[in-house]
């Protein structure tokens, strides 16, 4: 996900709190329709601006987990090194 994806989502996330709050809504099945009528208007905005849609963004040549095992493997190998080295 990249940055422009993200912010989207944060925004999403961010004004449905925000209705759930002010509305004060409480009840699951009225939770969930929030959540998804202002996703459709953050989905209509950028539609609107002629930004583009989250689907059509490219995607990351690597996955989290690809990234993460990378970085779990070079962490693992510094430490054997430095083991060795004292």
């Amino acid at each position: 996900m990249g940055s422009t994806e993200l912010i989207a989502n944060l925004f999403r996330i961010s004004q449905t709190e925000e209705k759930l709050k002010k509305d004060k809504i409480h009840n699951c099945d009225k939770a969930t329709s929030t959540h998804y009528e202002v996703g459709a208007k953050v989905r209509k905005a950028i539609e609107d601006i002629g930004g583009t849609m989250p689907e059509d963004l490219p995607t990351p040549e690597k996955s989290i987990k690809q990234i993460e095992k990378e970085q779990l493997k070079e962490l693992k190998d510094k430490k054997t090194k430095l083991m060795l080295d004292e």
